[in-house]
């Protein structure tokens, strides 16, 4: 009798189970909506997109299409992975198609950051971000900041065992922070760091205000962010002197043509350190591991820089002349960057009922613009999995429509060549000082992002 209502209690959870899957597919079922699935009511298939990845994606795509429905990070969600379709869908923003990101990283980064506004506002916000990052600031000011930072970063290295994934996240946000603040970056820093680091995590959680929850940690580390920043901004204006960086310019009111009240100076400066920090760590730190990998590779870029001091005295800094020269080098972030997959693809949201290739989209639902698989294209790429900085030697590249690395349309990165200057830079200062091997080889996860969890270890020594 017991066993009988144990097997009569799962048939009747199994009922239950497909009733609500089917259900909530009905529930979907509109007219004119590409084909896919729906998974479960409120949860939909995130669980399964997030523990599969890349093969969630494939096994869509191998029944649907390369444009299909789901329901993912909380919304109902069209995966496109067609390329031209992709820049379609990125050059289009004032047809409907405004950026969709997920709404913790919305709150925590602020109201005016750069990924929250569209249209004139957004013209605006990116007109003052572009000013304070244009080649001239970056070939006067930026640059001699950057190479002083890296300097002393990677001083002493010599003879140890570091996790470079803490090395990198750590140039990376502290590069960013002393482009911002010059001189008085060393005075916030240990302030803003371990805030800064609480307000990530935060932004890559679900919108659950509770105490303890991720979401509650970062929007908190949000508000100590804000108070550090306003009260150097009170500081400047109280001094009345001039400053040569970031915030310097956002504040100069004569020569600055952005008038840009407090609020939205704070929201641009956090966008600055949160959009280089993942992108500029995790290419450093991938860059590291295949040319460790790559002894052929490591060897031709050893050999730019190489030629790059030779030209100069040993405490000379690099100069824009010699990034300019760094093609190799620019080569070899891009195919970190491409084999890695740093991202993944980018999210749009619909403003109004559209039709998109072919298909009825319905107000309000998300876009996500799948670019990972282009990345392993053979029709695209030859031996994708193969890391080959060579293929990018052809300026060619950069100008296919399949080229997606940095966005598209009005949102194309703006910070795209300062973060080249900062893993250049980088990998200058690395190559020309340290070789180095792998200890311990610890797993890399590259979905949903880059990371190694239990960090990438490597011996350095003098070169």
């Amino acid at each position: 009798m017991a066993l009988f209502t144990a097997i009569l209690g799962v048939v009747l959870v199994l009922c239950f189970c497909s009733a609500l899957l089917r259900w909530n597919e009905l529930r979907y079922r509109k007219k004119g909506l590409p084909p896919g699935t729906m998974g479960w009511p409120v949860f939909g298939e995130t669980t399964e997109f997030l523990k599969q990845g890349p093969n969630f994606m494939k096994n869509q795509r191998a029944r649907y299409g390369s444009f299909f429905k789901s329901h993912i990070l909380g919304c109902p969600t069209i995966v496109s992975m067609d390329p031209e379709l992709n820049r379609y869908i990125l050059m289009n923003e004032a047809k409907g198609l405004v950026p969709g990101y997920p709404q913790s990283m919305l709150d925590i980064l602020g109201k005016s950051n750069i990924a929250a506004v569209h249209g004139s506002t957004h013209k605006y916000i990116r007109g003052a971000l572009l000013a304070i990052i244009s080649p001239t600031l970056i070939r006067d000011h930026l640059l001699p900041k950057i190479d002083e930072f890296m300097r002393g970063h990677l001083s002493n290295w010599e003879n140890k065992v570091i996790n470079i994934q803490e090395k990198t996240k750590t140039m990376a946000f502290l590069s960013s922070l002393k482009q911002i603040a010059g001189i008085e970056y060393s005075s916030i820093s240990d302030s803003i760091t371990t805030e800064f680091f609480k307000l990530v995590v935060g932004t890559l959680s679900l919108p659950i205000d509770l105490p303890g929850t991720n979401y509650r940690h970062g929007f908190k580390a949000r508000k100590n962010i804000v108070s550090i920043l306003t009260q150097l901004i009170e500081e400047r204006r109280a001094s009345h002197e001039t400053h040569q960086d970031m915030l310097g310019w956002l504040l100069e009111r004569d020569e600055n043509r952005y008038k840009l009240s407090d609020e939205e100076i704070i929201d641009l400066l956090i966008t600055i350190m949160y959009s280089g920090y993942e992108t500029v760590s995790t290419t450093s730190m991938m860059a590291v591991k295949y040319l460790h990998d790559n002894p052929k590779a490591l060897e031709e870029l050893r050999k730019e820089h190489l030629a790059i001091r030779e030209r100069k005295n040993p405490d000379d800094p690099l100069e824009y002349n010699d990034l300019k020269s760094m093609k190799f080098t620019r080569a070899v972030i891009f195919e970190a960057s491409r084999l890695a997959t740093v991202v993944n693809g980018v999210l749009r949201k619909t403003t109004q009922d559209m039709e998109l290739n072919g298909y009825f989209i319905p107000k309000g639902w998300r876009i996500y613009v799948y670019t990972r698989e282009i990345n392993y294209d053979p029709f695209h790429y030859s031996d994708p999995l193969t890391f080959n900085p060579w293929r990018w030697l052809d300026k060619n590249q950069e100008s296919q429509s399949y080229f997606l690395f940095f966005g598209g349309g009005t949102r194309l990165c703006p910070g795209k060549e300062l973060g080249i200057v900062e893993i250049s830079t980088f990998l200058h200062y690395f190559v020309t000082t340290y070789r180095w091997e792998e200890v311990g080889g610890e797993k890399l996860m590259k979905f949903p992002r880059v990371q190694a969890p239990n960090g990438l270890h490597i011996r350095v020594a003098s070169y």
